[in-house]
């Protein structure tokens, strides 16, 4: 309580001593009542902002406290697996955390875990993963985990975004389908788009290196590398960027050396489009609907991976809708084996990955 001061005037009353001294044992309290009652007020209450200020302190402090008792289960883990271990308990680590003094944190409940992923397959591979294989791996801290196949041959570290191997997997997919992948994840040659939401995490941090891996169908091997590989978000329909180029695979995705037909051919800046959600330039009709397929489309294509997986090669039709790269096979070839994979351009391999052949 906050008072204030007050100057109490004194009355003076005719002389009524029998009737003062009955009321002599009631008067102070009730006097003091009347000062507190007329004269006090509540103290300020804290503002929202300030209440808001406080808890936030409070929950970052109990964050850090998390972040440090996840950091040295994670290492008690790794000290359990590295040394194989015949025993629940480690010659190393004996933090108990049964017996920490931290209370239960009271934070939202979540669908995932405290399981630390890695980044990506660059940083799976420098935890010492050298062999090819799927992972579970998670670009954003904020963004749930998802399984990839890290490719650890040519020095390691690729994190594979699509793959077409043996048909076996539907590409006529819609924009959802796209948007958030699909496709079988358990044998080492098994087909699927990673996502583009996914792919979209995996760059958001850095710029990547694309390698586009390509075999037909009498054994003969190509590969084209483009030194930056980047999409846009969905608001910008995934629209795709690459740059500079090389291998023996030919530039298809920037149209060919045709320069006649780079303006309708080239990839480069052209939006993402599926059979639901048209974005090409090819404004009489749907590249989309016309190659049975999600891609980045201009009038339409020069290449696109994710066609209609014909066998045995060579194929006709109405359109040119196989799974090509016309810069080395032509349109009218549908190729056996694709791969797109990524890796971040600062990545050095400290020893040799397996090869993803093997």
């Amino acid at each position: 309580m906050v008072c204030h001061s007050a100057v109490i005037p004194i009355v003076i009353f005719p002389s009524r001593e029998p009737e003062m001294a009955a009321l002599k044992p009631w008067f102070p309290p009730l006097l003091l009542l009347f000062l507190l009652m007329n004269f006090c007020s509540p103290a300020t209450r804290p503002s929202d902002e300030e209440i808001c200020r406080i808890d936030n302190t409070k929950l970052q402090q109990r964050l850090e406290a998390l972040q440090v008792l996840l950091l040295l289960g994670d290492l008690q883990l790794k000290d359990l697996l590295n040394n194989n271990y015949h025993r629940v308990k480690s010659r190393v680590f004996s933090f108990n955390f049964s017996k920490s003094r931290l209370e239960e944190p009271r934070l939202p409940p979540t669908s995932g875990n405290l399981i630390v992923y890695d980044q990506d397959c660059s940083a799976v591979f420098d935890s010492g993963q050298t062999r090819s294989g799927y992972f579970r791996i998670r670009p954003r801290p904020e963004q749930e985990a998802f399984l990839v196949y890290c490719d650890m041959s040519d020095g390691g570290g690729w994190t594979v975004i699509q793959r077409r191997s043996n048909g076996k997997v539907n590409f006529n997919r819609k924009w959802a389908d796209y948007k958030l992948g699909f496709g079988l994840y358990k044998e080492k040659n098994d087909e699927y788009w990673l996502g583009n939401d996914p792919i979209l995490h995996l760059l958001s941090n850095d710029e990547m290196v694309l390698k586009v891996d390509l075999m037909d169908w009498q054994g003969e091997k190509r590969y084209a590398i483009y030194e930056t590989f980047h999409i846009k978000d969905e608001q910008d329909n995934y629209r795709l960027w690459v740059s500079t180029y090389s291998g023996n695979a030919g530039d298809a995705l920037s149209g060919g050396s045709n320069t006649e037909t780079q303006w309708s051919a080239s990839l480069k800046g052209m939006q993402f489009s599926t059979w639901d959600k048209d974005n090409d330039r090819f404004l009489t009709g749907s590249c989309a609907k016309e190659n049975m397929s999600g891609w980045w489309f201009n009038r339409c294509h020069v290449a696109n991976l994710n066609g209609v997986y014909y066998k045995n090669g060579n194929y006709t039709g109405p359109y040119d809708n196989g799974v090509v790269w016309s810069t080395w096979r032509g349109l009218w070839y549908s190729l056996k084996y694709t791969v797109m994979k990524i890796r971040r351009p600062s990545f050095v391999n400290m020893g040799s990955g397996d090869d993803m052949n093997n």
